[in-house]
């Protein structure tokens, strides 16, 4: 299919949901969160970075708010599972590629409150890439996760998803053969059509971009189309997603929507590791996902509302990812789920320019799939001291690779940093252990009862 007909066909057939009257105050604020895949803080200009070109998201910190602290989990379906929820991973991860089919997500959340919801990108919930083939199709689909409208890459299969791709469109698995159709370009295109059709009521887009995840591949804008070197294709990746997210600025703009509509911009966890690397203030920094240091779980955040957001806003305060779902609540009055204990705490009073009430620590729960460790790894943090529950204590202001461990003192930060591990639950809830653990990663031994242990 071509991307003309494609938009064409969504145009006609999507389900749009009843408009939403306005407020006495004027329009429902919109929301469109972005989530790039594999992007570590460190490629950005706004972050200090003079190797990677990203003028759009630095533009919409230069007008609107950076955060310095925001905390992703190192790796890509935890973090979705815990953005999609407001809930630590302790709660609720029930295994590679699933998201438990009972959980209350940010569509659900949306959708309630009477916005047309979207979600187009790389999904990840249904069980598609799952390492326990028995779990295959017991996640959830986008459809049933509160999206009025998908556009999304491995729901339920994993074919390509950058060059002439394969993509579930609404329910239906499409395939784009032209031989210059690129997966981001249909998501975007997407989104954007949704935000045209919908420009006269509220709505909500999720973006889980397929960019930067391997493989490494060329974008339209490289110079050497069949270019086959990691480092410089992830240079144009990441050039290409700060592309793309300008794309959907600029629709909000032409739409008469921009300041009726925040933009969150983060990133799922650090860099791919395996021989990027990118320089930051005179560092050269490996990228580090999957590992639970800075290089891993530390994101972009970046916020933007003209008029409401204040410009040029940097903050030190703490943002962990179950922190989006209530902050999306408390600035569009929409209602959280009922019944559900949530780990987030809205930043929304410091998107309004107010001093609100910041974190004190965040926590994080991972379980190790798909890696070779059989425990989960559980630590709280602040700003400064990082404490695992083996009582490994480090102070990552001075030691971000987090190599001399304080095994004695400091006791006020372990302290305060200990009463937030206890504060959670002991062991995770919902993980599934599959009985034949033979194919999974580690073997045989893999997957015993969870406890804490670093």
């Amino acid at each position: 299919m071509k991307r003309r007909e494609f938009l064409k066909g969504v145009s006609a057939t999507a389900l749009l949901p009843a408009m939403l009257s306005h407020a006495a105050d004027g329009k429902k604020t919109n929301v469109i969160l972005i989530m790039s895949d594999d992007t570590g803080y460190e490629v950005f200009g706004c972050y200090g970075s003079k190797q990677y070109k990203t003028p759009r998201i630095d533009e919409l910190a230069e007008t609107g708010m950076r955060f310095n602290h925001c905390y992703s989990q190192p790796i890509c379906c935890p973090s979705r599972v815990k953005i999609m929820t407001g809930k630590s991973n302790v709660r609720n991860y029930v295994y590679w590629d699933i998201l438990d089919p009972n959980e209350k997500t940010i569509g659900h959340m949306m959708q309630d409150a009477g916005y047309a919801t979207c979600v187009s990108g790389k999904w990840q919930l249904y069980g598609s890439g799952t390492f326990a083939p028995e779990l295959a199709g017991k996640g959830v689909l986008p459809e049933n996760a509160g999206f009025d409208e998908h556009c999304c890459w491995q729901v339920d299969s994993r074919p390509a998803r950058y060059w002439q791709p394969e993509l579930r469109v609404n329910g239906k698995d499409t395939a784009f053969p032209d031989e210059d159709a690129f997966g981001p370009d249909i998501c975007t295109d997407f989104i954007c059509d949704f935000i045209e059709r919908n420009k006269e009521k509220p709505f909500f887009a999720y973006y889980p971009m397929m960019l930067t995840h391997s493989p490494f591949t060329t974008t339209p804008h490289s110079a050497d189309r069949s270019a086959t070197g990691k480092q410089k294709n992830f240079e144009d990746m990441v050039a290409y997603m700060d592309t793309l997210v300008g794309r959907i600025v600029d629709k909000l703009d032409e739409a008469g929507v921009r300041e009726d509509t925040l933009i969150l911009f983060t990133g799922d966890n650090g860099s791919p590791k395996g021989g990027i690397f990118s320089e930051l203030n005179g560092v050269m920094i490996e990228g580090g996902k999957g590992k639970n240091t800075d290089g891993g779980a530390r994101v972009a955040l970046v916020a933007n509302i003209p008029g409401t957001v204040p410009e040029g806003k940097v903050t030190d305060d703490l943002v962990d990812f179950s922190d989006m779902m209530p902050t999306m609540a408390a600035m569009t009055g929409a209602a959280l789920p009922k019944g559900d204990v949530l780990d987030g705490v809205s930043f929304a009073p410091q998107l309004r320019g107010k001093k609100g009430s910041p974190r004190e620590w965040i926590y994080s729960y991972l379980e190790a799939i798909p890696g070779p460790e059989p425990d989960p790894t559980i630590f709280a943090r602040d700003q400064r001291w990082k404490l695992y529950s083996d009582g490994r204590l480090f102070d990552i202001s001075n030691d971000v690779l987090e190599q001399y461990p304080i095994l004695e003192g400091q006791d006020q930060a372990r302290r305060k940093l200990q009463a937030a591990i206890d504060s959670m639950p002991p062991e995770g809830l919902k993980i599934y252990r599959p009985k034949d653990r033979s194919n999974m990663p580690g073997g045989s031994n893999y997957g015993t009862k969870a406890k804490k242990s670093a």
